[in-house]
């Protein structure tokens, strides 16, 4: 047996209350599930009372009001802060529910009411036109995840704790959600956790049984098993079988004693190492559920909590001769039929009168007083926690000025300098100037992508054994490295929708591993922004390098720019690209970006050394126009009409766009050049488009309405294309960038391998702009020369040739 139970504390008294909010609970989420009217059953239910369409999810449901019920007992106890994460979104019925019985939901949506009235609006918008959705979405009260897509529940509970010492988030895990990848990693969370300084976990493992229509791995793991799988990951379980489901009393008593114990658990451990961590005493074992012998270094084995309860727990047993409690039948509508088919409206009246709501609600469809008693009050009510509304508690990030950090220029393309390095050097400032609300995340990749500046205010958190050998690890530190882009998306969208702020680095080819996740958080970005009692959140920011371009000692699997074309896709009030060319941008949008709320930022760098373009000054004005013309690279006459644009975005595609400016002003004599820089991508839409997209006009006179435009993009040509389908010039528009070659290689034999190097840039300029390809064969002839003794460089050398590694803007024109 798991954790044994401590001393039940639960009185008659008390178990009664419990049992009625259990039941209060159940009521109100069947009621959501199937009525549109008659919400008290004043007269006898019949077929038009209930919705056409049924929809919603009941198996998981009672699970979850049982749990709800037995937390509000110990949050009025203790007066304990809590936050509430229900993995199975789909009991969204329970969740509602519950936030309704506390008040919450009648408080924010006045048409609501906490009477008969607003309970028949309760039920009816339920899965409704024009209602709220079927899952606990941004639009329920006390939610921070939407559990629509399973597995990211655990790693959103952590992510709330880091940083809110005073938090206990208790969060239910759905057994078909046990089985989903991201939620087998967040088992390893809590070993990033300072129990010092962060709060804590409850997990609760909720085995009933059955997914949609097949039985869960872990419900039929054998319980040794199942015992020591969650040992192994480092908790302390206590395990809660219903083994009558008529038996509710007992039901009760042994959930609430193994809460108590969890409770207990806990304090234990965080009070060890705050009294360690404050120089007062402590035990080097961190209380009585740690593992390891004093000074071992071991991690504390946290408690937790395995539910075993029946499918669909207090819904009808048998349907149509057929068992429906305890089985995959109850996990959505188990009276399918209740508009057609007498027996099941039949059922359906007796399933809700089994509740006995005339014990729970009074002539006035009002929740009984006494009943109302086992709720918190003010923000302690989980469904009004300010901890679930992350702007109430969001404070502005102390932002360093970035000039301090950026770089000066003699001139345009003389200095090369590593973007990467420096921006790390600007978030070490950052960490050090907040260090209890900001957090930088990534799978282990801070100093492979240049940013290990950080480690010079900070370190990164760790738990377990830590060696002689290793750098920069300790039991507390704002940097945290994983290797699972799950986790670090989780923890960050949890730190962020709690209230903090945070960055998540990555390799660029890898971000993709998360493209769901995101889609989940766009997607509640989207509806949060419009609910004017939801407080505006820190915006997502991911910081993604080791790029496209840069495939030094990488190869083919580390190539993909998509993720961008994946973002795109989202509401445009939420998405912001960035792709800023040298380290002055890149400080500069960084700085926009941290500042920014309720957006999905997202920038994208290289970390080797490349050419700065423009000064401090003339960055910060660049990155504020989100694209211009750069008359330093180009060779147009002020006044008259360019013969050509040569347009780019990426750092890799402007260095190969400015030196193919640099090779056609040399070859061609009196040709008119316009290049111009993008630094936000969607500044390519209209305005009617995205809130950054430019006029009409404006674009017309920046890119012309009838001149070529030779485009060199970081990622794939065809998202250019959709974004400028509008324009004027789409079929001026000539757009090179990734084509999915290359493999192991140097920077420009990839440009060469994708079509976007210089010689191929400058080769199609001159084969479109009228005239010149008559006129200049020669030219194209040297272009196409120069491509080819390159690639043969390096086939020879393994590197490229020098005037490629070393080139520089200023370079070139003096040897012109």
């Amino acid at each position: 047996m798991a954790g044994s139970m401590g001393q039940d504390s639960l009185g008659q008294e008390t178990l009664d209350l419990v049992d009625r909010w259990w039941r209060a609970a159940n009521y109100l989420s069947l009621g959501q599930i199937y009525l549109r009217s008659n919400p008290l059953l004043r007269e006898p239910l019949a077929a038009d009372h209930t919705k056409s369409r049924l929809l919603g999810h009941w198996g998981t449901t009672p699970g979850l009001n049982f749990v709800y019920a037995h937390l509000n007992r110990v949050i009025r106890r203790d007066q304990q802060e809590m936050l509430f994460v229900a993995g199975p979104g789909h009991g969204g019925p329970a969740v509602v529910a519950n936030a309704w019985l506390e008040g919450t939901y009648s408080e924010i949506y006045g048409q609501v009411g906490p009477d008969e009235a607003g309970m028949a609006e309760l039920f009816r918008q339920f899965s409704y036109p024009g209602g709220i959705p079927s899952h606990a979405a941004p639009e329920t009260p006390g939610s921070i995840s939407e559990g629509g897509e399973l597995g990211y529940a655990l790693a959103h509970a952590y992510g709330s704790v880091f940083d809110n010492p005073q938090l206990i988030t208790a969060v239910v895990i759905g057994d078909g959600e046990a089985e989903t990848g991201p939620l087998a990693a967040s088992w390893h969370s809590h070993n990033f956790l300072d129990p010092a300084a962060d709060g804590a976990v409850l997990p609760i493992l909720h085995l009933n049984g059955y997914k949609i229509a097949n039985p869960t791995i872990l419900a039929r793991m054998p319980q040794e098993q199942l015992e020591q799988l969650l040992r192994g990951y480092g908790h302390e379980p206590y395990f809660v079988t219903v083994e009558d489901p008529d038996n509710t009393e007992q039901a009760h008593r042994d959930f609430a004693a193994a809460l108590n114990n969890c409770l207990a658990g806990i304090r234990a451990i965080q009070g060890s190492r705050r009294a360690r961590a404050e120089g007062v005493g402590g035990n080097a074992d961190d209380g009585g559920t740690a593992a390891g012998a004093p000074g071992s270094g071991a991690a504390p084995h946290w408690p937790m909590i395995v539910l075993r309860s029946p499918k669909g727990w207090t819904g009808p047993r048998i349907v149509d001769g057929l068992q429906v409690e305890g089985t995959w039948r109850s996990h959505q509508v188990p009276l399918a039929e209740v508009r057609t088919n007498g027996a099941h409206l039949k059922q359906l009246e007796e399933w809700l009168k089994s509740y006995r709501p005339e014990e729970l609600f009074d002539a006035d469809g009002r929740l009984r007083p006494d009943v109302a008693t086992n709720a918190p009050t003010g923000n302690l009510r989980m469904s009004a926690t300010p901890h679930a509304n992350g702007g109430l508690l969001r404070t502005p990030l102390r932002l360093p000025a970035y000039a301090a950090h950026a770089v000066d220029i003699a001139a345009p393309g003389t200095e090369r300098i590593s973007p990467m390095i420096t921006l790390g050097s600007w978030i070490r400032d950052v960490i050090s100037l907040n260090m209890e609300n900001f957090r930088l995340f990534g799978p282990d990749e801070t100093a492979s992508n240049r940013l290990q500046a950080v480690y010079e205010v900070t370190d990164k958190v760790w738990q377990y054994r830590i060696d002689d050998v290793d750098e920069h690890l300790a039991r507390s530190g704002r940097v945290l490295e994983v290797l699972s882009e799950h986790l670090c998306q989780g923890w960050l969208e949890g730190y962020l929708l709690s209230g903090r702020h945070g960055v998540f680095s990555c390799y660029e080819a890898f971000i993709h591993i998360v493209d769901s996740m995101f889609n989940q958080h766009a997607k509640w970005l989207k509806v949060h922004r419009k609910l004017p009692w939801r407080q505006p959140v820190a915006s997502l920011n991911y910081l993604l390098s080791s790029h496209v371009w840069q495939q030094d000692h990488n190869g083919f699997s580390h190539q993909d720019p998509g993720f961008i074309d994946h973002a795109v896709n989202k509401k445009a009030e939420v998405i912001r690209v960035y792709l800023p060319p040298d380290v002055n941008t890149l400080l500069s949008v960084m700085e926009h970006c941290l500042a920014s709320t309720d957006y999905v930022n997202i920038v994208v760098s290289g970390k080797q050394p490349s050419p700065t373009w423009l000064g401090p000054a003339d960055a910060a004005n660049h990155c504020r126009r989100g694209l211009g013309i750069w008359e330093f690279a180009g060779s147009e006459v002020p006044g008259e009409d360019p013969d050509v644009v040569l347009a780019c975005a990426g750092d890799v595609p402007t260095v190969e766009t400015v030196a193919a400016a640099e090779l056609l002003k040399w070859g061609i004599p009196g040709l008119k050049v316009r290049v111009v820089n993008v630094v936000d991508l969607m500044r390519l839409q209209d305005v009617s488009e995205h809130p950054h997209g430019l006029p009409a006009s404006d674009f017309d006179g920046i890119f012309t309405p009838d001149k070529p435009i030779i485009f060199a993009y970081h990622g794939y040509p065809s998202l250019i294309h959709r974004l400028a389908y509008r324009r004027t010039n789409q079929d001026g528009l000539h757009v090179r960038g990734y084509k999915e070659e290359g493999t192991t290689t140097t920077p420009f034999d990839m440009a060469m391998l994708n079509g976007i190097d210089r010689f191929q840039l400058a080769i199609d300029a001159i084969d479109r702009v009228p005239g010149l390809a008559e006129k200049h064969s020669l030219l194209r002839q040297d272009l196409q020369d120069r491509r080819i003794q390159a690639r043969a460089h390096t086939r020879t050398h393994g590197e490229d040739p020098e005037e490629i590694r070393k080139w520089t803007l200023m370079a070139q024109k003096e040897s012109g």
